[in-house]
């Protein structure tokens, strides 16, 4: 089985060493020397943080760090063979526990408890595995506790706050920027829930897209003005607010009329999967589906 690696804020919150410490001990002592992934990310192994933790225990008992890299090969062979595997075994009922967990957290009203259940969440999976699995049942099963009125609005914002967090922060961390093929997000212009326009974006940075990503309630001139200027490959809209087939189509409409021709129009959320033929019939792809996105983002030319 192929060695767990880690992204470097995960290796960060696994060893308690900011990201901006561990690159300044990379850049001045050479501490580590992590492998990079095909898009130039740094990769840590299991050793890599076990050594950071170390090193941090050393610093906090007054060694300065750098007469602790003096002592990196003791330190390397110390570790060598008897580093603990840092990687959680994740099951169906280890997925359910965390789900399970940030929802009685929500009940108490424990944003600390949330976070700390996420935090473990994004140390143990993938990003978007995190996201598919987690982040996305969670907010949905607290919006549906809230329109039942099991949940407070109040408690359903501790949640969502931490979670869109969680979210921002997967994607800054992820892969670069700079791909050949470029998505503008936004929503529709009434639409104020955007963790799924979020989650998009990660989705297509993973996909080796470069993103605009403009978030909350944009207006459909602006909108439109933007993408006369960019001209992106494709144009993605999230709608999760349902106010009705025809209000929907209204608003599609409208957002359709301000874009130019021959950009790709893809639109997610719940009020699209709700409309989904209203997408069919103005010719533009609903994304309601993991097997829609595999689809979608199958690489050109295969």
């Amino acid at each position: 089985m192929a060695e767990r690696t880690y992204r470097i804020h995960i290796a960060a919150e696994l060893s308690g060493v900011r990201v901006e410490l561990i690159r300044a001990w990379e850049r001045r002592y050479g501490v580590l020397r992590p492998e990079r992934t095909p898009s130039g990310y740094r990769v840590y192994t299991d050793q890599d943080v076990a050594l950071l933790k170390r090193l941090k225990q050393l610093t906090e008992e007054g060694v300065s760090i750098s007469d602790a890299v003096k002592l990196l090969p003791r330190l390397q062979e110390e570790l060598a063979g008897s580093t603990p595997s840092l990687a959680v075994e994740v099951t169906p009922s280890s997925l359910e526990s965390w789900r399970g967990a940030i929802l009685a957290a929500a009940q108490s009203h424990d944003q600390a408890r949330v976070s700390a259940v996420l935090d473990e969440v994004l140390a143990a999976l993938p990003p978007l595995k995190a996201f598919d699995e987690v982040l996305v049942p969670v907010q949905c099963e607290v919006g549906d506790r809230w329109h039942a009125g099991r949940l407070t609005v109040v408690q359903e914002h501790l949640v969502s706050q931490v979670v869109r967090a969680r979210v921002m922060s997967l994607l800054h961390a992820s892969p670069g920027n700079e791909g050949a093929r470029h998505a503008v997000l936004a929503c529709f212009p009434d639409e104020e829930h955007e963790i799924g326009l979020l989650g998009a974006a990660l989705r297509l940075r993973h996909a080796g897209f470069r993103v605009t990503l403009l978030g909350q309630r944009v207006p459909v001139a602006d909108l439109g003005r933007l993408v006369a200027e960019l001209r992106p490959d494709l144009v993605g809209l999230s709608a999760v607010t349902d106010l009705g087939s025809a209000t929907f189509e209204e608003t599609l409409t409208r957002v359709l009329q301000a874009l130019p021709s021959g950009v790709s129009i893809w639109v997610g959320g719940a009020a699209a999967r709700t409309h989904r033929e209203v997408c069919t019939r103005w010719k533009v792809r609903s994304i309601s589906s993991m097997e829609d996105w595999a689809a979608e983002l199958k690489p050109q030319g295969g």
